[in-house]
């Protein structure tokens, strides 16, 4: 479910309002769990 993904993808269109404000109006949404731990990482130190 997409309440329950740890990776979720987002389709839609982006929103300008005043200044700086900006809103993704999403349209679909794709659970990308399955890719979880097959992913390739790096390692990165950010001290």
């Amino acid at each position: 479910t997409i309440l329950g993904a740890r990776l979720l993808a987002v389709e839609g269109v982006w929103q300008r309002g005043d200044g700086d404000v900006r809103h993704l109006l999403a349209q679909r949404f794709t659970n990308l769990n399955p890719l979880l731990g097959r992913l390739p990482t790096e390692s990165r130190d950010f001290r």
